[in-house]
């Protein structure tokens, strides 16, 4: 299974643009699934209040050695698959996260393996929570709206290389 959905990293335009959509003010548990090189990881950390916590889910190893090497006290790095993201968060004391940006390469992730990671993020994520992926296709707009049914948007970013469509996704109130 590739791990790596691109050979370029993505661009600030791309970080700035999908971090846009979120209130850190009122963000106490973020999370990041697939966070590879930390381009997003990075800037999330600065963008942190104080009392939040940012808890990535990398499986590659040498992305997770370097996630491993980011010294920040708000950081959590997990060197597991995003399907766990409601039983690894609930060992860490948390039961819901009101963020999940995804970079992961859901395209070349088995069926069974992604409806489950789209699955147990919908489930993790608080009433309103947003969920945003970004992919290099617009392939996976169905997958998604399955999931997150109308609450889903698309947009584009053609400033990164190569361009990105964002899935920006609301869990409705239930």
């Amino acid at each position: 299974m590739r791990t790596s959905g691109t050979i370029m990293p993505s661009s600030r335009i791309l970080v700035k643009k999908i971090l846009g959509y979120i209130d850190f003010s009122k963000a106490n548990v973020i999370v990041e699934l697939g966070p590879g090189n930390g381009v997003f990881t990075e800037q999330i950390l600065k963008k942190l209040n104080k009392n939040a916590t940012l808890i990535c889910f990398e499986i590659d190893p040498t992305f997770y050695a370097h996630l491993k090497a980011i010294k920040h006290s708000q950081l959590i790095v997990l060197n597991t698959s995003a399907e766990f993201i409601s039983l690894e968060l609930k060992k860490l004391g948390f039961h819901k996260t009101s963020h999940i940006i995804s970079s992961l390469p859901l395209t070349f992730i088995p069926k069974e393996v992604s409806k489950n990671i789209l699955t147990n993020s919908y489930q993790t994520l608080e009433d309103n929570g947003l969920f945003v992926q970004f992919q290099y296709s617009w392939s996976y707009y169905k997958r998604l709206k399955e999931v997150f049914k109308d609450a889903i948007s698309l947009h584009f970013e053609f400033r990164n290389v190569p361009p990105a469509f964002i899935y920006k996704c609301i869990k409705k109130q239930q």
